[in-house]
C-alpha cells in the first residue's frame, strides 16, 4: 500500500492506493494545534475499515508521502523559532528595506510587512567579500563572539548567516557557522553559500532567515511524526512534498526546510497533469478550492510553470516552485459587509474549528459551504457521507442576519450572492495564472479538485469561457493524489553573471559539472540509482541592463559545445511570449545571471484501474430529485442527483444535475454537460461544443466501438 496525505487547513486528505490499481479517499478534520495527530486519526480510520489493529495496519504500507503545512502556517502567523541574523555591517536593515519599492506605489499609508527577525536579533559582523568572491575586508570574529553572546542570552534557537557576495565565496560564512556551532550547538542553522547560493541580497536574505525561521518548527514536526510511525510499526519509507512539485528524504528536509513552505499546494499541478494526459491533454489549469483557500496552476506541455520569485505573507522566497496562485477563498471563507455594504468572501476563514455555521460546532459567521446549503447543492444529510450532519437553520440564520437583512436580501438571493462573488474571486485567481503570463484561459481544459470545487467549477469555466473541465475521481484529495505521483527533486543554483557571448566554456562546464556531482550524492543518499536519475539544466538571463529574468531550458550537448548561438535561439522567443517583444537581431547583449540544474529521482508511481464501457444512460446511479439554484435562471428548481459511485465509463448527464460522492459534490449547471471517462473522473463540457469534446473522452479511453 502507499499513501499520500496533504494537511490543510481545515481538512486532512489521504489518497490509500494498492498494487491492483484500486484506490480508496479518506478525509479528517485537521489537528491545527498538533498536525500528526490528524495524520493518525486518518491511519486509524483506515485501518478500523479493514478491522485490523493500527500497528498491523502501519505495518502494511510500503510508501507515505506526506505534504505539510507546519512551515507555512508558522509564517502566516509568526509563531516561527526565535531567529537571530548575522549579517555584513551596513546593511542589517535589508530584511526591513527589502528592494526599497512600496508594493502598493499609490498608498502613502501602506505599512511595510514585520521582518521575521527584530533588528535587536540582526547583529553586524565586521567583513567584505567582492563581487567575484575576493577579500575586500576581513572577518572580525570579535563581532561573531559578541553577537553569539547576545543570542545566548536572547535563548535564541536558530541562527540565519547571510554576507554579501558570499555566493562567490562562501568562506567567512563558513567560518562563522564553525562559531554558531561551537557556541550554540542546540540552535537551528542556516548559512546563504550552501542554502542559496546566488546573486540579489534581499532575495538570498530573506530565504535564508525564512529557512532558519521555520526550521526547527518542521524539525520537531518529522521528528515527532516519525516517532508515533516507528512506534506503530511503519517500516517503509516516508518522503516529504516540496514547494517544486518533488518529494524528498525527512532528513533533507529537515536541514532545507523553507522547500516545504508551499508544499501541500504543490501536489496539484502534479495530479493534473496525470489527470488531463489521460484524455491526450498536454495543456492544462488546475484549481483546487479546499476549505481554507483556492490555488490555481498553469501546466504547458506537461510541466508546471516555476518560479523563483515567489512570496509567503510578502516574505520573499527565491527557492524553485511552482507557480501557484493562491487566494483565500474556500468552503470556510466568511461573507462580511464592508462600510459601504459592499459584499465580501473570504480571505478570512471559518477554519476546521468552529467551522461554517452549518457545522453546528459554535459558529456565528456565513460562510461559503452554508450558502452552498441553502442553494441545495449540499444535502444536510449526506455532508462527508453523512458523517457531518449540517444545520440548516443555523445557516438560514446566519446569512439572513448578516447578509441578508443589512442589503435588503431575501435568504435565497443573499446565499447566491455569496456564491457569485466568491466564484468571481476565484475566476481571478485564475487569470493571475494563465492571463497575466501571456496564455488564453479559454485554450487549456480545467481540472477541478478540491473538496468544495466541484460545486463552483461551471461557474468559474463560464466565467472565463471556458469550454472543458475535468472533475477526478479523487478531486476531493487532489493534492494527496499528486504527492503519489511525484518524483525526488533537488534544485541547485550558482551564479555566473556575465555576457552570454563572454562566457568561460571551461568555467561554465565546470560549475554544471560541480552541480551535477552534489545532485548524484543527494540522491544516492535517497538510494536512487544512476538508471532512474535525470537532469534538467537551464539559465537565468536577460537583455543587457534589465533586472527581470527570464529562464530558458538547455540541452547537455548546449553545455559540452559551448553553445552559445542555440542558447540565445531559446532565450528570445520565450522573452517575446512572456513580455511581448525580443530584441533578437538588433545586437542588444544578452547578459547570464544563474546556472541552475534540477535533479530528478524516478519512483514508482501507482497505477488507476480502469473499467468496461458501461453505456451512455446513469439510471442505475439516479438517487432522486432536490430543488436547487439554477444561476442562469436566479430561480430554485428541481434537479436530478445522481450517486457519483454508481456513474460508470460512458455515462452521460444534461446540466442541471448534481452528483454527490461521500467526499465531494459536483453542481453541472445548465449550459454544461457531463460524461464518464474510463478511470471514473466526470469530464464537463459546453453543450454547444459536444461533437467537439464527447468522443475525445470516450475514446481516447478505450470506449471507443463498445
Amino acid at each position: 500500500m502507499k499513501i499520500g496525505i496533504d494537511v490543510g487547513g481545515t481538512f486532512t486528505d489521504f489518497l490509500l492506493t494498492f498494487d491492483d490499481g484500486t484506490s480508496e479517499i479518506y478525509k479528517v478534520l485537521s489537528t491545527p494545534e498538533d498536525p500528526s495527530v490528524g495524520v493518525m486519526n486518518g491511519l486509524t480510520e483506515m485501518a478500523d475499515a479493514r478491522n485490523l489493529p493500527l500497528n498491523e495496519f502501519v505495518h502494511k504500507i510500503e510508501t507515505i508521502v506526506h505534504g505539510t503545512t507546519v512551515t507555512t502556517n508558522a509564517v502566516l502567523t509568526y509563531s516561527g523559532a526565535k531567529t537571530g541574523l548575522l549579517t555584513t555591517k551596513g546593511v542589517r536593515d535589508a530584511l526591513e528595506m527589502r528592494r526599497g519599492i512600496r508594493e502598493e506605489q499609490y498608498n502613502n499609508r501602506y505599512e511595510n510587512v514585520l521582518p521575521l527577525v527584530p533588528r535587536y536579533l540582526r547583529l553586524p559582523v565586521e567583513e567584505r567579500l567582492g563581487y567575484r568572491g575576493g577579500m575586500i575586508t576581513p572577518l572580525n570574529y570579535d563581532d561573531i563572539e559578541k553577537a553569539l553572546e547576545t543570542f545566548r542570552r536572547e535563548n535564541v534557537t536558530s541562527v540565519a548567516v547571510c554576507y554579501m557576495n558570499s555566493f562567490a565565496n562562501g568562506e567567512h560564512e563558513m567560518r562563522t557557522a564553525e562559531l554558531v556551532r561551537k557556541t550554540l550547538p542546540e540552535s537551528y542553522l542556516t548559512i546563504s553559500s550552501t542554502f542559496l547560493p546566488s546573486i540579489r541580497f534581499y532575495d538570498r536574505v530573506s530565504s535564508t532567515v525564512l529557512n532558519s525561521y521555520v526550521g526547527p518548527i518542521l524539525k520537531s514536526y518529522l521528528i515527532n511524526l516519525k516517532r508515533k510511525l516507528s512506534e506503530m510499526g511503519f517500516k517503509g519509507i516516508l518522503l516529504i512534498m516540496q514547494s517544486n512539485g518533488g518529494v524528498i528524504s525527512p532528513e533533507i528536509a529537515i536541514d532545507n526546510a523553507a522547500v516545504t513552505l508551499l508544499s501541500g499546494p504543490a501536489g496539484g499541478p502534479v495530479a493534473g497533469i496525470g489527470y488531463s494526459d489521460i484524455q491526450g491533454y498536454d495543456d492544462c489549469i488546475t484549481v483546487d478550492m479546499g476549505g481554507t483557500s483556492f490555488d490555481a496552476a498553469l501546466i504547458k506541455n506537461k510541466t508546471p510553470l516555476i518560479t523563483t520569485e515567489g512570496e509567503i505573507n510578502r516574505f520573499r522566497l527565491a527557492l524553485p516552485m511552482l507557480n501557484i496562485v493562491t487566494i483565500g477563498a474556500g468552503g470556510g471563507s466568511i461573507g462580511w459587509l464592508d462600510e459601504g455594504g459592499l459584499l465580501h468572501m473570504g480571505p478570512k476563514s471559518a477554519g476546521a474549528m468552529p467551522g461554517p455555521v452549518c457545522y453546528d460546532r459554535g459558529g456565528t459567521e456565513p460562510a461559503c459551504t452554508d450558502a452552498d446549503l441553502i442553494l441545495g447543492y449540499l444535502d444536510k444529510d449526506f455532508f462527508a457521507g453523512g458523517k457531518i450532519k449540517l444545520n440548516y437553520e443555523k445557516a438560514q440564520e446566519a446569512i439572513l442576519e448578516k447578509i441578508g437583512e443589512p442589503l435588503g436580501f431575501g435568504l435565497i438571493d443573499a446565499a447566491a450572492g455569496m456564491y457569485n462573488v466568491i466564484n468571481v474571486n476565484m475566476a481571478s485567481g485564475v487569470r493571475e495564472v494563465s492571463i497575466k503570463r501571456g496564455e488564453d484561459p479559454r485554450d487549456f481544459p480545467m481540472v477541478i479538485a478540491g473538496g468544495a470545487g466541484p460545486i463552483h467549477a461551471c461557474m468559474i469555466a463560464h466565467e472565463l469561457e471556458i469550454p472543458i473541465m475535468i472533475v477526478p475521481k479523487e478531486s476531493s484529495i487532489f493534492c494527496a493524489a499528486g504527492m503519489l505521483m511525484s518524483d525526488l527533486k533537488h534544485d541547485l543554483v550558482r551564479t555566473y553573471s556575465t555576457q552570454l557571448d563572454k562566457i568561460d566554456a571551461v568555467k561554465f562546464k565546470k560549475m554544471f559539472d560541480e552541480m551535477e556531482s552534489e545532485a548524484k550524492g543527494l540522491l544516492a543518499t535517497e538510494n536512487i540509482k544512476e538508471d532512474q536519475q535525470e537532469f534538467i539544466y537551464s539559465l537565468d538571463m536577460h537583455y543587457i541592463k534589465q533586472y527581470h529574468d527570464v529562464n530558458i531550458v538547455i540541452n547537455k550537448q548546449d553545455i559540452e559545445n559551448n553553445n552559445l548561438s542555440g542558447i540565445a535561439s531559446k532565450f528570445h522567443p520565450e522573452h517575446n511570449r512572456l513580455y511581448g517583444y525580443s530584441l533578437e537581431g538588433d545586437g542588444t547583449p544578452l547578459e547570464l545571471i544563474n546556472l541552475r540544474l534540477s535533479a530528478l529521482g524516478k519512483t514508482d508511481k501507482p497505477r488507476f484501474s480502469g473499467e468496461d464501457y458501461g453505456g451512455e444512460d446513469p439510471k442505475d446511479a439516479f438517487k432522486h430529485m432536490r430543488t436547487a439554484y439554477i444561476p442562469s435562471k436566479k430561480a430554485m428548481e428541481p434537479v436530478p442527483v445522481y450517486d457519483g459511485f454508481k456513474l460508470r465509463f460512458g455515462n452521460k448527464i444534461e446540466g442541471p444535475a448534481i452528483i454527490e460522492q461521500v467526499n465531494t459534490t459536483t453542481f453541472i449547471t445548465d449550459e454544461y454537460a457531463m460524461v464518464c471517462d474510463k478511470y471514473g473522473s466526470y469530464t464537463l463540457y459546453l453543450k454547444s461544443r459536444e461533437a467537439e469534446f464527447l468522443d475525445r473522452a470516450i475514446n481516447k479511453n478505450g470506449g471507443e466501438g463498445q
